[in-house]
Protein backbone atom coordinates (compact mmCIF):
# COMPACT_ATOMS: atom_id res chain seq x y z
CA UNK A 1 0.00 0.00 0.00
CA UNK A 2 1.39 3.41 -0.98
CA UNK A 3 0.96 6.75 0.72
CA UNK A 4 -2.14 8.79 0.00
CA UNK A 5 -0.18 11.48 -1.85
CA UNK A 6 1.38 8.93 -4.19
CA UNK A 7 -2.01 7.30 -4.73
CA UNK A 8 -3.55 10.69 -5.54
CA UNK A 9 -0.73 11.37 -8.04
CA UNK A 10 -1.20 7.94 -9.63
CA UNK A 11 -4.95 8.56 -9.88
CA UNK A 12 -4.29 11.95 -11.50
CA UNK A 13 -1.91 10.31 -14.02
CA UNK A 14 -4.44 7.53 -14.65
CA UNK A 15 -7.04 10.16 -15.55
CA UNK A 16 -4.60 11.75 -18.00
CA UNK A 17 -3.70 8.36 -19.47
CA UNK A 18 -7.32 7.28 -19.94
CA UNK A 19 -8.15 10.55 -21.69
CA UNK A 20 -5.06 10.24 -23.89
CA UNK A 21 -6.11 6.73 -24.97
CA UNK A 22 -9.58 8.04 -25.81
CA UNK A 23 -8.00 10.86 -27.83
CA UNK A 24 -6.10 8.25 -29.83
CA UNK A 25 -9.45 6.62 -30.52
CA UNK A 26 -10.91 9.99 -31.57
CA UNK A 27 -7.97 10.61 -33.92
CA UNK A 28 -8.50 7.17 -35.46
CA UNK A 29 -12.19 7.94 -35.96
CA UNK A 30 -11.40 11.21 -37.73
CA UNK A 31 -8.88 9.58 -40.04
CA UNK A 32 -10.88 6.40 -40.77
CA UNK A 33 -14.59 7.18 -40.95
CA UNK A 34 -16.91 4.34 -40.01
CA UNK A 35 -20.45 3.69 -38.86
CA UNK A 36 -22.07 3.86 -35.47
CA UNK A 37 -21.91 0.09 -34.91
CA UNK A 38 -18.12 0.05 -35.07
CA UNK A 39 -17.93 3.21 -32.97
CA UNK A 40 -20.05 1.48 -30.33
CA UNK A 41 -17.78 -1.57 -30.39
CA UNK A 42 -14.72 0.65 -30.02
CA UNK A 43 -16.31 2.45 -27.08
CA UNK A 44 -17.23 -0.84 -25.43
CA UNK A 45 -13.64 -2.07 -25.77
CA UNK A 46 -12.32 1.24 -24.47
CA UNK A 47 -14.52 1.19 -21.38
CA UNK A 48 -13.68 -2.44 -20.62
CA UNK A 49 -9.99 -1.53 -20.88
CA UNK A 50 -10.41 1.57 -18.67
CA UNK A 51 -12.39 -0.32 -16.06
CA UNK A 52 -9.68 -2.97 -15.92
CA UNK A 53 -6.91 -0.37 -15.58
CA UNK A 54 -8.74 1.49 -12.79
CA UNK A 55 -9.46 -1.78 -10.99
CA UNK A 56 -5.80 -2.80 -11.19
CA UNK A 57 -4.72 0.61 -9.86
CA UNK A 58 -7.10 0.26 -6.93
CA UNK A 59 -6.03 -3.33 -6.32
CA UNK A 60 -2.29 -2.59 -6.39
CA UNK A 61 -2.24 0.63 -4.45
CA UNK A 62 -5.12 0.51 -1.99
CA UNK A 63 -5.83 -3.20 -1.57
CA UNK A 64 -8.98 -2.89 -3.65
CA UNK A 65 -10.69 -0.34 -1.45
CA UNK A 66 -12.33 2.64 -3.07
CA UNK A 67 -10.97 5.98 -1.96
CA UNK A 68 -12.89 9.05 -3.00
CA UNK A 69 -9.85 11.25 -3.30
CA UNK A 70 -8.60 8.88 -6.02
CA UNK A 71 -11.80 9.55 -7.97
CA UNK A 72 -11.27 13.28 -7.50
CA UNK A 73 -7.63 12.90 -8.60
CA UNK A 74 -8.63 10.99 -11.75
CA UNK A 75 -11.36 13.52 -12.57
CA UNK A 76 -8.87 16.37 -12.09
CA UNK A 77 -6.43 14.65 -14.45
CA UNK A 78 -9.16 14.12 -17.04
CA UNK A 79 -10.33 17.73 -16.78
CA UNK A 80 -6.82 19.20 -16.97
CA UNK A 81 -5.89 17.07 -19.97
CA UNK A 82 -9.14 17.84 -21.81
CA UNK A 83 -8.72 21.59 -21.31
CA UNK A 84 -4.99 21.89 -21.99
CA UNK A 85 -3.86 19.14 -24.35
CA UNK A 86 -6.78 17.34 -25.97
CA UNK A 87 -8.23 19.87 -28.47
CA UNK A 88 -5.01 20.74 -30.30
CA UNK A 89 -3.71 17.16 -30.13
CA UNK A 90 -6.81 15.67 -31.76
CA UNK A 91 -7.11 18.46 -34.32
CA UNK A 92 -3.51 18.59 -35.50
CA UNK A 93 -2.67 14.90 -35.17
CA UNK A 94 -5.69 13.86 -37.24
CA UNK A 95 -4.90 16.59 -39.78
CA UNK A 96 -1.26 15.48 -40.02
CA UNK A 97 -2.17 11.81 -40.41
CA UNK A 98 -4.80 12.63 -43.04
CA UNK A 99 -2.31 14.77 -45.00
CA UNK A 100 0.37 12.08 -44.69
CA UNK A 101 -1.99 9.39 -45.98
CA UNK A 102 -3.02 11.70 -48.82
CA UNK A 103 0.64 12.25 -49.72
CA UNK A 104 1.30 8.52 -49.65
CA UNK A 105 -1.73 7.96 -51.92
CA UNK A 106 -0.48 10.64 -54.33
CA UNK A 107 2.99 9.07 -54.48
CA UNK A 108 1.53 5.62 -55.06
CA UNK A 109 -0.72 6.93 -57.85
CA UNK A 110 2.26 8.67 -59.42
CA UNK A 111 4.32 5.47 -59.24
CA UNK A 112 1.44 3.45 -60.68
CA UNK A 113 0.82 5.91 -63.54
CA UNK A 114 3.05 4.16 -66.15
CA UNK A 115 1.19 0.91 -65.57
CA UNK A 116 -2.19 2.64 -65.45
CA UNK A 117 -1.67 4.25 -68.88
CA UNK A 118 -1.44 0.87 -70.56
CA UNK A 119 -4.55 -0.25 -68.76
CA UNK A 120 -6.31 3.05 -69.52
CA UNK A 121 -6.17 2.54 -73.28
CA UNK A 122 -7.55 -0.95 -72.94
CA UNK A 123 -10.05 0.35 -70.41
CA UNK A 124 -11.34 2.94 -72.87
CA UNK A 125 -12.15 0.24 -75.39
CA UNK A 126 -13.77 -1.85 -72.67
CA UNK A 127 -15.87 1.13 -71.59
CA UNK A 128 -17.10 1.67 -75.15
CA UNK A 129 -17.99 -1.99 -75.44
CA UNK A 130 -19.62 -1.81 -72.02
CA UNK A 131 -21.77 1.16 -73.06
CA UNK A 132 -23.16 -0.80 -75.99
CA UNK A 133 -23.82 -3.74 -73.72
CA UNK A 134 -25.59 -1.48 -71.22
CA UNK A 135 -27.85 -0.10 -73.95
CA UNK A 136 -28.74 -3.59 -75.12
CA UNK A 137 -29.46 -4.73 -71.57
CA UNK A 138 -31.67 -1.67 -70.91
CA UNK A 139 -33.58 -2.34 -74.13
CA UNK A 140 -33.97 -6.00 -73.20
CA UNK A 141 -35.14 -5.01 -69.70
CA UNK A 142 -37.75 -2.60 -71.10
CA UNK A 143 -39.00 -5.30 -73.47
CA UNK A 144 -39.34 -7.82 -70.65
CA UNK A 145 -41.10 -5.23 -68.48
CA UNK A 146 -43.56 -4.42 -71.29
CA UNK A 147 -44.30 -8.11 -71.88
CA UNK A 148 -44.85 -8.71 -68.16
CA UNK A 149 -47.15 -5.68 -67.95
CA UNK A 150 -49.23 -6.94 -70.89
CA UNK A 151 -49.34 -10.46 -69.40
CA UNK A 152 -50.45 -9.07 -66.02
CA UNK A 153 -53.20 -7.01 -67.65
CA UNK A 154 -54.41 -10.04 -69.61
CA UNK A 155 -54.37 -12.10 -66.42
CA UNK A 156 -56.49 -9.49 -64.61
CA UNK A 157 -58.94 -9.37 -67.53
CA UNK A 158 -59.17 -13.16 -67.42
CA UNK A 159 -59.97 -13.06 -63.68
CA UNK A 160 -62.84 -10.60 -64.21
CA UNK A 161 -64.66 -12.91 -66.62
Amino acid sequence: MVSENEFLLHSFLMGIFITFVYDLLRIFRRVVRHGSFLVSLEDLGFWIYCGTEVFLLMYRESNGSMRWFSVIGAMTGIFAYKKLVSPPLVKYASLAITKLLGLIGTVLRWLWRPFGYIGARAGKARRRAGEGMRRRMRKLGRGIKNRLTVSLKMFKIGLKK
